[in-house]
């Protein structure tokens, strides 16, 4: 259909819509295509048509601006507005791919037209289509030389593509056209020369970044970038004189912080120990109140040494009362014999300070404050916390709060220390003391509503977080709407541990949702950054959002999400109903009338429940309905509901699981857990050659991996037992499975491992249960294997002991092993008296009422332990 040109007066009303869209008057907008379209020769106008559509999608309207869209597409094949409204659309769904061919497209029609490269060039660094991004630059280039956005576009997509030096240049040329002043400050000038300077060390052209720093030092705001850099610079190109000027100068400005210390010792180069400890001595003398200088040498002196830099530094912060002091000394007990140091002298500091109230005796008479005391059995509490030995860790905390029983640190530690021990109820009571004693404090208030949801105490989370949300919306709402994902995160941890898939699942994509969402917002920085001339930061905005998955957030939600839909996959949720109707087959009348009036009851109580949850919601909806009327900014529809329910009952779980591990196959290979994971949704679909994909990239990682060992031996054992497999592919596993294993059978493969690994807990629990997988009948050994406690043994922990103790419940470790379980058990609650893992099978219960009364002291509770 041919191209129709609009008169004068439908021309201008077609104008006037362009506007009312720029300017977000989408009403006025669509009442002047009612009156194009509403005349007979245009009903049917292409453009008109397209505008129409765009901004109907704006006001949520997406199938009906869909529809008209592509009608007048039909209508204007060779129009460019058309096209470009078509690409509008689809990026405004997020169908990125299909915009960019809408754009190509438009441009066949009108190649020079600024606003459509522009859309297309930032939809091609959206995608990360460099090379098209770098070729959309220049032509924009081309038609606008004069503009700052076009060179520093072009610029950024050469660095971005790594050509550095081609990326300076264009840089170089662009701030020679640049007229500024040198007294004159200007940030987006000083902005552009930093920018410039991270190119050329970037580009490794070390030398011309240092004259370039010299020579615009003084138009450059950033003085502490520039000494950063300087000094950096001149340690590669190797000028140590020089260097060390500069990180002296860099310590005056901030003797706190360790990488000027770092930066000065590359530059002076120390070459004993002795010359090490100088330069840090001398920086003492200089900064007296420095704790840094005293802090670093202790990494690396021994013995006499070490205890008199470590004497002297522990005095200062016990008698200043720094809380952080085991924090900072925290990497050092990766030495065992400075952490008998660190223990012999902070325990003969609390025995002088309690009997003279001096460090040691030999003191010359000067007393200490009462809050020296309190911090040195502050860290006492953390240390034996750490080492493992919670007993002498809560008579310390327990004698701190004592003395000071309004100290909220106090109490954090205490809690801390029960959660390491294994008793979380206990912990999150603690927490909930602590919180008590400032309830304005946030940080305070978070940390509790984590311990009480790792005690799967989700509701009063909730309520814990809600002192802090906003007023009129759930606090789980205004927490899923701050992308508040440390909540989500455990959130889904609880529910995953109570067997709530569904709710579990749903917190794991409200997390994915927010890495999309994150992913989204950078969509406005590549226009607001070329503006503001922020380019180093835009940089690395962008590097970030490349490897964003690799956050420790989205792993955790992806772990999860994952381990659940294996589990789905193994044993799929039934229906409720079903599941009722057997268990009623059974009942007597009287227990059936007793069921079914506790049924109306929980019904009832659930039904009132839904009620007031729907009234808060329809409170919610006329807020938002009002909100949208308000705001003509409101672009698109709602969002996909997650129901639990629905999210519990995948059609393919391993289908979904898969989606959650291909961004960690892709960013976090290097840890073997990514591997493992990937392995058993592949064992479950019988991809055998994935299967292989997987072992191998975790036997590079880590061969000796307990997990590993049992995926390897379930992996040969499925591969010599299947009988449909290609020839081809049979070929490729048997040379890789001789490469692998030798020519061994899996019960070889297991013995040897065994054999090789027989002094680890977590090893010979994976043994033990390969064991009864390849021979059931083995169980007697497997659970002698696996229930070893001996102090030789490394791995030893609550975790690892749980985990045998799941085994024997499970029947991993072969059918009826009760009374090897209840054994197993009782052996463990010896060695951890507070876990409750390992308490008899009445506590429990009653924990939870102690949990959640707080009516038991510390050493009432102590003496219910001891008693058991």
């Amino acid at each position: 259909m041919p191209t129709i040109t609009l008169p004068p007066k439908e021309n201008a009303l077609f104008k006037r819509i362009l506007r009312c869209y720029e300017h977000k008057q989408y009403r006025n907008g669509l009442k002047f295509c009612k009156q194009i379209l509403s005349n007979p020769k245009f009903s049917e106008h292409g453009e008109t048509l397209a505008m129409k559509g765009l901004t109907l999608n704006c006001l949520g309207k997406k199938e009906e601006a869909y529809e008209l869209v592509r009608r007048g597409l039909r209508n204007d094949l060779k129009s460019h507005v058309c096209w470009h409204v078509y690409g509008l659309l689809q990026r405004s769904d997020k169908k990125y791919d299909e915009a960019i061919k809408c754009y190509r497209n438009a441009l066949k029609w009108d190649k020079d037209n600024l606003q459509i490269l522009r859309d297309l060039s930032l939809l091609q660094i959206q995608m990360r289509d460099l090379e098209g991004y770098r070729e959309t630059r220049y032509q924009l280039l081309q038609l606008r030389p004069a503009q700052r956005a076009s060179w520093i576009g072009y610029a950024v997509a050469y660095h971005l593509l790594e050509d550095f030096e081609m990326a300076a240049k264009i840089v170089e040329e662009f701030r020679k056209t640049q007229q500024t002043s040198p007294d004159k400050v200007d940030y987006e000038y000083s902005e552009l020369l930093l920018y410039q300077n991270q190119v050329l060390r970037e580009a490794g052209l070390h030398k011309e970044a240092l004259d370039h720093l010299n020579n615009y030092e003084k138009q450059i705001c950033d003085k502490l970038a520039v000494e950063e850099s300087r000094g950096e610079l001149l340690l590669k190109l190797e000028k140590p004189q020089e260097a060390s000027e500069v990180y002296r100068r860099l310590q005056e400005r901030n003797p706190e912080n360790w990488a000027y210390y770092q930066g000065l010792e590359k530059a002076l180069k120390p070459g004993s120990l002795e010359a090490r400890q100088k330069i840090y001595e001398a920086s003492c003398i200089k900064f007296p109140k420095g704790l840094v200088p005293r802090r670093l040498p202790l990494n690396f002196l021994t013995g006499e040494k070490f205890r008199q830099s470590l004497d002297s530094y522990l005095r200062i912060n016990f008698s200043k009362g720094c809380p952080p002091v085991f924090t900072t000394l925290k990497s050092l007990y990766n030495d065992k014999e400075k952490v008998t140091v660190i223990e012999e002298l902070v325990v003969g500091y609390e025995t002088c300070l309690k009997s003279c109230r001096m460090f040691s005796e030999n003191d010359d008479g000067k007393e200490e404050p009462p809050t020296t005391l309190l911090w040195v059995q502050y860290f006492l509490a953390q240390h034996f916390d750490f080492v493992g030995q919670p007993r002498l860790a809560l008579e310390f905390i327990n004698a701190a709060i004592d003395s000071t029983p309004t100290l909220i640190e106090l109490f954090l530690i205490k809690a801390k220390i029960y959660k390491h021990a294994g008793n979380i109820k206990e912990a999150a009571r603690w927490m909930d003391e602590a919180q008590a004693l400032d309830t304005a404090d946030r940080f305070i208030n978070s940390k509790c509503a984590k311990y009480m949801l790792k005690a799967g105490l989700i509701k009063e989370a909730e309520e814990m977080c809600s002192k802090f949300t906003r007023e009129g919306t759930s606090a789980v709402d205004n927490l899923n709407e701050m992308q508040c994902m440390w909540f989500q995160t455990e959130c889904a941890l609880a529910y995953k541990a109570m067997n709530k898939y569904g709710e579990a699942l749903k917190k794991c994509h409200e997390i994915e949702r927010h890495f999309v969402e994150i992913t989204d917002d950078q969509f406005d920085f590549h226009t607001y950054c070329m503006r503001k001339m922020t380019l180093r930061s835009y940089v690395d905005l962008l590097k970030l959002e490349d490897v964003l998955r690799q956050h420790p957030f989205y792993y955790k939600a992806a772990r999860t999400a994952i381990q659940i839909y294996l589990t789905l996959h193994d044993k799929p949720l039934t229906d409720d109903n079903k599941e009722s109707q057997a268990d009623t087959e059974n009942l007597t009348d009287k227990e059936l009338k007793k069921l079914r009036n506790k049924q109306r009851r929980a019904q009832k109580k659930a039904q009132l429940e839904e009620e007031k949850k729907n009234a808060e919601k329809e409170k919610q909806l006329k807020n938002q309905k009002k909100k949208k009327e308000d705001d003509d900014e409101e672009i698109g529809g709602p969002r996909e509901e997650l129901i639990p329910d629905k999210l519990a009952k995948p059609e393919n779980p391993l289908d979904e699981a898969v989606k959650f591990l291909i961004p960690l196959k892709n960013l976090v290979r290097k840890k073997v857990e990514t591997h493992l994971l990937a392995f058993e949704i592949y064992f479950r679909k019988e991809k055998y050659l994935l299967m292989l994909q997987s072992i191998k990239r975790a036997v590079n990682i880590e061969p000796s991996n307990p997990w590993l060992h049992q995926c390897l031996v379930r992996f040969f054992k499925g591969v010599s037992e299947s009988t449909d497999l290609a020839e081809a592919v049979r070929t490729v596993l048997t040379h890789e499975i001789s490469r692998l294993f030798g020519e061994s059978s899996p019960q070889s493969f297991n013995k040897n491992y065994l054999s090789q690994h027989s002094n680890s807990i977590p090893h010979r629990l994976a043994a033990a249960k390969m064991m009864v997988y390849l021979e059931p009948s083995s169980d007697k050994m497997a659970c002698e294997i696996a229930t070893a406690l001996d102090e030789s043994l490394a791995g030893r922990s609550i975790q690892i002991c749980t985990e045998v103790l799941e085994a024997l419940r499970d029947g991993q470790l072969g059918e009826g092993q009760q009374k090897a379980a209840e054994a197993y058990r009782a052996a463990c609650h010896k060695i951890y008296p507070y876990s409750l893992a390992f308490m008899p099978p009445g506590y429990q219960d009653n924990s939870t009422i102690i949990s959640s009364n707080g009516d038991l002291s510390a050493g009432e509770h102590d003496d219910i332990v001891n008693e058991m």
